[in-house]
């Protein structure tokens, strides 16, 4: 494996410690404080959410460079229904497109969480998932993801990671990108093609995953603190 990883997502909130507490009790993660801040992960190669003092809790708007996190899981609908069995508003499952089967939700502090399954909507396996266990067990943050209005730009400053696969949007406007620290090579080398999209879903360590809309003009993300690599 390679030495050096995405380790984590450094994010100023209003409470670090109620937001690092509705990540253990609704995600499972496992938290722990870090001087004046609280980090929430999963045991694994994935990266943590560092939650740091001194923000403000509001919406966070789509011109702004931060978006969301992923948390990919074998099982979406038994993480839905636990969800929502804790008083939790997330979005009916569906499968977007060629790209995965999900959901979306928002943590306390307004900020975006996708829930997206290892397998397309039909392709999940008997038994993929545990209701006994949070999120159906097995779940880890599997995306992280900025806007961009200049890809090739990212890419050259990334120039250490490297690309796994490109999605096309076009109805929408953009195009995805993910990029990831690893030896891995998808099974299709056409990165564009929608055999490696469950196999991306399923890497245990986390991607940096760029929103890309050609000549897009962002804002700083004012909770958005920058990432954490280890």
């Amino acid at each position: 494996m390679p030495v050096k990883r995405l380790s984590g997502l450094r994010l100023q909130v209003k409470s670090p410690e109620r937001l690092a507490g509705f990540y253990a009790d609704v995600f499972g993660m496992d938290v722990r404080t870090e001087g004046e801040a609280w980090r929430a992960g999963y045991v694994g190669q994935d990266a943590d959410l560092i939650l740091l003092p001194g923000g403000a809790q509001g919406s966070h708007t789509r011109d702004e460079r931060y978006w969301k996190i992923g948390i990919c899981l074998p099982d979406l609908d038994i993480a839905c229904e636990q969800l929502r069995q804790k008083g939790v508003e997330v979005s009916a499952p569906h499968q977007f497109r060629d790209i995965g089967y999900m959901a979306h939700l928002h943590d306390p502090e307004g900020f975006a969480i996708e829930l997206l399954q290892h397998d397309f909507l039909g392709s999940r396996p008997d038994g993929a998932g545990d209701a006994a266990l949070p999120l159906g067990g097995g779940a880890h943050i599997g995306q992280i993801t900025l806007r961009t209005g200049d890809i090739a730009a990212e890419i050259s400053a990334h120039a250490d990671m490297k690309v796994l696969s490109v999605q096309d949007v076009t109805e929408f406007g953009f195009d995805l990108h993910f990029l990831a620290f690893t030896d891995e090579t998808p099974p299709d080398p056409d990165l564009q093609a929608v055999a490696n999209r469950e196999w991306l879903w399923r890497r245990p360590y986390t991607t940096l995953e760029f929103q890309h809309t050609a000549g897009a003009q962002l804002r700083e993300s004012p909770a958005f603190l920058g990432l954490e690599t280890s």
